[in-house]
């Protein structure tokens, strides 16, 4: 009786609600008929005799006039509202044909709950699931016809039930990390939504709140003529002042609904549902690892992984190692996995990769010469240590543009190529190179290291070239007596998977039916302005900064002068190679055939892409020490045997005998920050990294 009381006291809190939201509605349009009705009293007393004199044909012709005006504009409005295309989550659609089976297992949870089946299901690259309403003009047809009779359920018309059942959106990581029973338990709230969205009255509230959405991201997109932006600016303050009078209402509303749809959830495997809660947070935690450390580096190199899902696998096998739970991690893999509900599940992890990667990073909808998949086995080679030798030749090529000497005077004959010696001698300081040990032969040219500007003076300007000597580098097999840095735990900043909702990015249809997976009783987010433009992500911002911004500069000011000033040069040749390679990027999709399974390209709008940024711009700081690690890894790939290699969880890694390095860092922040690079030449000089040997670059 507890669940049927909760169930039965949320819906009609929900349906409370959404009738608060229709009489905003409501009043809206009297407001809008009032003037006419007004027009109409004054028109009716003309006509009687009793509102006859100069000043009443005054009053009447005034007051039509402005009730005409007043018809003309809320009809205006309505149109808009009604025929605006409502925001869309960007999906994978997944047909009945290629998955029976999880079809199969919704329509009997739907039967168990004794709720309507979702009319579709699809998949999106997020670590979530929620209801989507689609059932609007704009957004095409409802599925075919032979679908019907299977998705509807029990009780009612089939059209009927299809044509209005929201469809079921799943994140995809769930389907290849949890098993088919966690699935189920996980999906089990998410579904039993479908019952509140079914009634009239949510139903119409939903549509308002949608509609008002979309208007007033139509007049956010803006226009040219005078004329266009009078009508949009009425339109957004209209659409504004419906939106703010209703935001209240609509967010109780879908909390009441996430409330019913919880309690009716609560008979079907609740047991379960604890154990599979867990699974969400830890699936989150991998998932948001693998797209920052793991895809993020390939994207920038113009590939995409076309198996993220079978990675995330991956990802969360190793968290789970690392943190001491494989003894409950491999009980759970004897089970069925939920990806063997999808009848080609390589199929479906391509196309969700292939839409992850234009969400977080706005790649184009093809694969072409600049933006090619790229297999796990691929990936060392394809990606790390061509990001490496790209990076180490941009460094190279902004030392040239500074002017600064590739080889030092009285070094040997074929040290004149790109060596990560010429980047330690540039950036060191004279006080910490005076200190390092010298190599045989250049002690009488390292008296004269220091520029003829003094010590502390900033180098010259890029397009201004300076023959000041560099200091002299070490010998590597030289001893030295220099600290050996601190270990650094390659586990420090991974995230709890404890905490799956920080700084979690949402998108997608603020008016569709969303309970979150975690807390079904939690607040849903309010309606508001679906038109705003989205932010730029990492190098890809527009402008093509010259000058370090505010935000740099402080950045810089922990570094010495040498290294500030080539942190500025590399952000700039960075912001002119994005600019260059935008066009590309941004194309348009073609009518070219795609794959047997791809995004919903006509349901969204691709045109500010990415829609979900994964990380802000780089700093100057953060762009320096990239550059410099690579460079020491190509150094050590070449001239001590390092290899390339994937690390699940933080991404590109370097492997010395099979063992991953992981106290590379402190070493190249001492050198960025302090100019010191003893630190390093000390870790380079126990691995056997030769600095003055020139490597090859991209």
């Amino acid at each position: 009786m507890t669940g049927i009381g909760g169930v039965e006291m949320g819906a009609q809190a929900a349906r409370s609600r959404a009738l608060a939201v229709l009489r905003v509605r409501s009043r809206a349009l009297a407001v809008a008929l009032l003037p006419a009705a007004a027009a109409v009293i004054l028109l009716v007393g003309g006509s009687t005799g009793h509102l006859a004199g100069g000043g009443w044909d005054v009053l009447r012709w005034v007051v039509s006039v402005l009730a005409l005006c007043v018809l003309l504009a809320a009809g205006g409005v309505a149109l808009v509202v009604a025929r605006s295309r409502p925001a869309v989550t960007p999906t994978v659609t997944v047909a009945e044909e290629s998955a029976p089976d999880l079809y199969r297992m919704v329509r009997d949870l739907a039967d168990r709950l004794d709720v309507p089946a979702p009319s579709a299901i699809a998949l999106t690259p997020d670590c979530d699931s929620w209801l989507e309403d689609r059932t609007h003009p704009a957004h095409g047809p409802p599925p075919a016809e032979k679908h019907h009779d299977d998705l509807a359920g029990p009780g009612g018309p089939a059209h009927r039930r299809s044509a209005t059942a929201p469809v079921l959106v799943i994140g995809s990581p769930f389907l290849w990390w949890m098993r088919v029973g966690e699935l189920r338990a996980v999906l089990a709230p998410v579904v039993a939504g479908t019952g509140p969205s079914a009634h009239p009255d949510i139903a119409a509230a939903r549509r308002f709140i949608r509609g008002l959405d979309a208007a007033v991201a139509v007049a956010s997109a803006g226009r040219r003529d005078p004329l266009s932006r009078m009508v949009c600016a009425g339109l957004g303050w209209a659409s504004r002042l419906l939106l703010r009078g209703c935001r209240g209402h609509a967010a109780e509303m879908e909390r009441g609904v996430a409330a019913a749809a919880a309690e009716r959830a609560q008979a079907v495997d609740y047991g379960l549902r604890i154990v599979a809660q867990e699974q969400v947070g830890l699936a989150y935690a991998g998932w948001d690892r693998l797209l920052t450390r793991v895809a993020l580096p390939a994207w920038r190199m113009g590939r995409w992984p076309s198996r993220l899902d079978v990675g995330v696998v991956a990802a969360l096998t190793e968290l789970s190692r690392r943190d001491r739970l494989a003894e409950g991690f491999a009980s759970r893999l004897g089970e069925r996995p939920a990806c063997d509900l999808l009848e080609e599940p390589g199929v479906m992890d391509e196309a969700v990769s292939l839409l992850a990667a234009r969400l977080f990073h706005g790649g184009p909808a093809e694969t072409g010469a600049d933006w090619s998949p790229v297999g796990w086995e691929e990936y060392p080679e394809e990606v790390v240590d061509r990001t490496w030798r790209t990076d180490a030749a941009r460094l190279h090529r902004v030392l040239d543009t500074l002017g600064v000497r590739r080889a030092a005077e009285g070094a040997a004959p074929g040290t004149d190529g790109p060596t990560l010696a010429r980047v330690l001698d540039h950036l060191a300081t004279p006080d910490a190179a005076s200190t390092a040990p010298l190599t045989a032969g250049t002690d009488a040219h390292a008296a004269g290291t220091e520029t003829e500007n003094g010590p502390d003076t900033p180098p010259a300007a890029p397009d201004a070239p300076t023959d000041a000597p560099q200091p002299a580098y070490e010998d590597p097999d030289a001893p030295t007596d220099a600290p050996r840095p601190a270990y650094e735990d390659p586990d420090a900043s991974r995230l709890p998977f404890g905490d799956s909702d920080a700084s979690r990015p949402s998108y997608g249809d603020p008016g569709a039916s969303r309970p979150p997976v975690d807390d079904f009783d939690a607040p849903q987010p309010p309606y508001g302005d679906s038109g705003t433009p989205h932010p730029p992500y990492g190098d890809h911002a527009t402008p093509v900064l010259t000058v370090p911004a505010e935000d740099d500069e402080d950045d810089l000011a922990d570094t010495t002068a040498r290294g500030a000033a080539l942190a500025a040069g590399l952000t700039a040749q960075l912001a002119r190679e994005e600019a260059e390679a935008r066009p590309a990027g941004a194309r348009a999709p073609s009518s070219a055939p795609g794959p047997a399974a791809g995004p919903d390209d006509a349901l969204w709008d691709d045109r500010a892409l990415p829609l979900l940024p994964l990380q802000p711009p780089r700093t100057g700081r953060e762009i320096l020490t990239a550059h410099i690690t690579a460079m020491v890894c190509c150094a050590a790939m070449d001239t001590a045997g390092a290899a390339p290699a994937l690390d699940w969880l933080d991404g590109p890694s370097l492997l010395f005998d099979g063992a991953r390095t992981a106290d590379l860092a402190p070493s190249v922040l001492s050198l960025v920050e302090t100019g010191d690079p003893g630190p390093l030449r000390a870790w380079m000089t126990e691995l056997g990294i030769r600095p003055e040997k020139p490597v090859r670059l991209v």
